[in-house]
């Protein structure tokens, strides 16, 4: 049985953390959202077709933010009942549309933007620029190395051994 290192035993406490933070932070989002008729689930849809700046399609989305294809498929469905995306016709895929906000799904992203602005500058406050950039940083590296063992099937020495 393989024990973990020191870095292990570092990162397991900012796994734990960040479990902890995604569901403050999806709460703090839903009632944000809330303000808007929206849920953090479909603001992050709708965020991640405005950053990208251009149509995305459904599985786009989803590797954008993470998800499941199915979860950001429900978010999209529900955001075009509302008449704040819509799909238009993808020319590399004939059965996956391009995904793109409508006026008034901008409106309400921009909306949001604004709402989100003042919470994020108060929940900021005291806290250090360089701490906030090293943290971003930490996380986007730990996501890039999930991401990456996932599409290549990749499994730890652990599970190997077991297998």
């Amino acid at each position: 049985m393989l024990s973990r290192t020191a870095a292990g035993n570092a990162a397991t406490e900012v796994v734990l953390r960040t479990f902890r933070a995604n569901g403050l932070f999806l709460a703090a989002g839903d009632l944000l959202a809330a303000e808007e008729g929206l849920t953090s689930a479909r603001w992050q849809v709708l965020g991640a077709v405005a950053l990208a700046g251009r149509p995305l399609t459904v599985p786009q989305i989803a590797r954008r933010m993470g998800l499941t294809r199915q979860s950001v498929q429900a978010s999209v469905d529900r955001l075009r009942g509302e008449e704040l995306v819509e799909a238009g016709e993808n020319p590399d895929h004939r059965r996956s549309p391009l995904i793109r906000l409508t006026e008034l799904g901008s409106k309400r992203y921009a909306a949001m933007q604004r709402r989100q602005a003042g919470w994020i500058n108060e929940l900021a406050a005291g806290l250090e620029v360089s701490e906030l950039s090293t943290a971003a940083r930490v996380l986007r590296e730990l996501s890039d190395r999930l991401d990456n063992n996932a599409r290549s099937g990749k499994r730890s020495s652990e599970d190997r051994e077991l297998s």
